[in-house]
């Protein structure tokens, strides 16, 4: 499980679908027993002290309207794709349930950035700019090949990296099947390389849970 502070207040935290009923019953032993209430990103659970745990449902986990359905729906195989795109380098896959069953990386060569200043330095930018535009095509490429033959089989493309190489990568035109089967969540993920896409994996099937304490009483 990880931890991460959410912006405008609470903590995010990341737990293994095969935890989350645990982690539930941990929550109701510290806050109390939980009301339920089904919401669109998945269940908000309430508890007696005014604490809230959001459970957002992994990618391509159908909606619940109980712990127990949210639970079995998180834990249960799914064949998602994988995108995870850098500058640079890209990293796709496709896994079924926790296993990654088929994977390719690619790093091309994209020029630091220079302190030249006048021509010089306008020169190495636009070698940088072709370098990394070359490597987002074939980024493209290898979407192409290993994931577009799959996208009937999808229940997700989640991706990770650079949001911005991301969406380039998508913007082809032969990716268009795969642009509905976008997940929201963008991975946070080192330069892509086959032990990163590894990690990705469970990155990917984790339950994304958004926990706030109650508010503060008010001082007289």
């Amino acid at each position: 499980m990880t931890s991460r502070p959410a912006a405008g207040g609470g903590r995010w935290v990341e737990v293994d679908p095969a935890r989350v009923g645990r982690w539930v019953e941990g929550f109701a032993d510290r806050h109390g027993p939980p009301s339920t209430t089904f919401r669109e990103y998945g269940l908000l659970l309430t508890a007696p002290d005014g604490s809230t745990a959001e459970l957002y449902a992994p990618p391509g986990s159908p909606a619940s309207v109980d712990v127990a359905g949210f639970v079995a729906a998180a834990g249960a195989p799914r064949r998602i794709g994988l995108l995870l795109a850098r500058k640079g380098a890209v990293a796709v896959g496709v896994a079924q349930g926790t296993e990654l069953v088929v994977s390719k990386v690619d790093t091309r060569y994209v020029q630091g950035r220079t302190a030249a200043g006048g021509w010089s330095q306008q020169r190495f930018a636009r070698r940088r700019d072709n370098q990394a535009k070359a490597a987002l095509g074939d980024a493209a490429e290898l979407a192409v090949r290993l994931l577009l033959p799959e996208a009937a089989t999808l229940a997700a493309v989640v991706c990770g990296g650079d949001r911005r190489a991301v969406d380039t990568v998508l913007a082809d035109r032969r990716l268009a099947p795969l642009v509905p089967l976008r997940a929201e969540r963008l991975l946070d993920v080192a330069e892509p390389r086959h032990v990163v896409l590894v990690g990705a994996v469970g990155a990917a099937r984790a339950v994304r849970i958004l926990l706030r304490d109650p508010a503060p009483a008010p001082v007289d």
